[in-house]
């Protein structure tokens, strides 16, 4: 769910007023890559968000509106034809299941307040709804200190639920899982040609990225449609503006070798979840050897991805930005392999 999504709810209910909540639960027949998105319909009939377009949306919008003026939630499982399912990012044929949530009342609101927060915050975290019959009969959110508001859930149910991507496991009680915010940081080192292209590109998949300059022409925000933050700051001591966890990312292609060599031996000292340096091979084996003259283990670059991204033979900058992110997005699903 995006964050103006949310901000939209949270104003609905300060106002005391309904909406509808339309949510893509799973689909079959297909990769399930609808799943998760989210459109809100309102009293006054008008919607924000999207299910993916198509007679999908128009039937579920049309559906929504009667829902919000009779108070009632519903589940709906819609036959999808051949433009349904390139609406919803499809591959072939299938069936779509799409949750309608009616919500009213202040007593909802903490709820998503804090996931608001949480948003903001890139604070990793689940929204998870029990759904019994067609209705949403407790609703909780998890993070690392647990589950809040909603009732206690096995944690063989949970292990199950807490995935990369949105959950939906059928039964009686059925649950449903969204992430909300699971990645780290996405530290971008330099703001460039590369990084101008690569931010709002891993802004588009979900990544909160922070980029980090030295020059002040190129820290513009500008520059970098879409990022959480950028910050003017001194390459030698990057800890004196950002502080690095092991859920964070690091992409580092400064403005020269030195810089990144510095960004480099500092990252390197946390245990971060990605360290992405570009350059040539020859770099790479020149900075090796330079990190061994100072100390660090002749393993240390073993933690580096470089060349960084997948090799799909770009050289542009938007080429080489599109097997940057393809990486990210694969090195993000490794984390979390799902069950099978």
């Amino acid at each position: 769910m995006k964050q103006e999504l949310l901000q939209s709810i949270i104003q609905t209910l300060e106002e005391q007023k309904s909406l509808i909540i339309v949510c893509v639960l799973a689909s079959s027949g297909s990769t399930p890559r609808g799943s998760g998105a989210t459109m809100l319909v309102f009293e006054d009939g008008h919607a924000e968000g999207t299910i993916g377009g198509g007679a999908v949306e128009h039937a579920a919008h049309l559906h929504a509106k009667e829902l919000v003026q009779s108070r009632s939630s519903d589940t709906v499982g819609y036959c999808l034809n051949k433009n349904d399912v390139a609406d919803l990012g499809m591959i072939c044929g299938g069936d779509v299941t799409v949750y309608f949530q009616y919500v009213h009342g202040q007593e909802q609101l903490p709820l998503f307040t804090y996931l608001k927060e949480a948003y903001d915050r890139n604070r990793r975290s689940w929204l998870i709804r029990k759904i019994e019959g067609k209705s949403v009969t407790s609703m909780g959110i998890y993070d690392r200190e647990g589950l809040h508001f909603g009732e206690e859930i096995g944690q063989d149910i949970l292990q199950r639920l807490i995935r990369p991507g949105a959950v939906y496991l059928k039964g009686e009680p059925s649950y449903y899982a969204e992430p909300i915010a699971e990645s780290g940081f996405v530290y971008v080192f330099g703001g460039g040609h590369v990084s101008q292209e690569l931010v709002p590109m891993l802004a588009h998949v979900h990544f909160p990225v922070i980029v980090f300059e030295d020059r002040e022409a190129f820290a513009d925000p500008a520059l970098f449609p879409g990022a959480y933050d950028v910050i003017l700051g001194d390459f030698k001591k990057i800890e004196e503006s950002v502080t690095l966890s092991e859920e964070d990312y690091v992409i580092i292609m400064t403005r020269g070798h030195q810089a990144d060599f510095e960004v480099l031996a500092q990252c390197l000292k946390h245990p971060l979840s990605y360290i992405g340096c570009i350059g040539s091979r020859s770099k790479i084996a020149a900075t090796k050897q330079r990190l061994i003259g100072l100390g660090y283990p002749e393993n240390c670059y073993d933690r580096v991805h470089s060349p960084i991204g997948l090799d799909i033979k770009g050289e542009t900058p938007e080429e080489i930005a599109v097997s940057i992110t393809a990486e990210l997005i694969l090195h993000r699903a490794s984390l979390n392999p799902d069950i099978s």
